[in-house]
């Protein structure tokens, strides 16, 4: 099967992911720093998950210049990633108007969690579904980035419930991890 189809879907969900977020930023009714400052939790939850969705779409991106054919078992492990990616807006909404309480920040890592198992069981199916010489499984058959990122997002979760404002930062620091995808499959892709 070809691939088009996948991509074509899966920019349309996260592009309505994105603009569900922003919908959730309400402005404030007057126009004093006062009104302001109540959101700034809000504000800050939605800049965290629109680099989150970001990099998804991103790292999604890249990773299917390097495909070259898909199954059924591809089509429903992407299915996965789209569902916990849609659940990004209510976390995020929900961590932000309770300015980063603990089980708000805790469930908010969850969803980043199974977010960070749907793209490595994703990648799992494209890697079984390609021969051993093929790009993909040239640049990816020693990633072990992604099931970094996994632990940390359940050290993050633990943490939430002692520190919340740690548990936040170790999201970002993740976000960071990600924010330039493999420069092996940047490379593969454009060969």
């Amino acid at each position: 099967m070809g691939k088009g189809r996948i991509e074509a879907f899966s920019d349309g969900v996260i592009a309505i992911i994105i603009t569900i977020m922003v919908l959730e930023l309400k402005v404030p009714h007057e126009p004093t720093r006062e009104a302001i400052m109540p959101l700034l939790p809000v504000f800050l939850s939605y800049i965290l998950s629109f680099i989150y969705v970001g990099i998804y779409w991103n790292n999604h991106h890249h990773l299917f210049h390097t495909v070259e054919r898909i199954n059924g078992q591809i089509m429903w492990a992407n299915l996965h990633l789209l569902f916990w990616l849609s659940v990004i807006p209510f976390v995020t909404a929900w961590m932000g108007e309770n300015h980063f309480e603990a089980l708000p920040v805790s469930l908010y890592g969850f969803v980043l969690l199974m977010c960070g198992v749907a793209f490595e069981v994703l990648v799992n199916r494209l890697l079984a579904h390609h021969d051993r010489h093929s790009k993909l499984v040239a640049v990816l058959k020693r990633d072990y980035k992604g099931w970094v990122s996994v632990a940390m997002y359940f050290t993050a979760i633990i943490l939430s419930f002692y520190l919340p404002y740690a548990a936040c930062a170790l999201y970002v620091f993740v976000a960071i991890l990600w924010l330039f995808p493999y420069r092996s499959i940047e490379k593969a892709a454009a060969e």
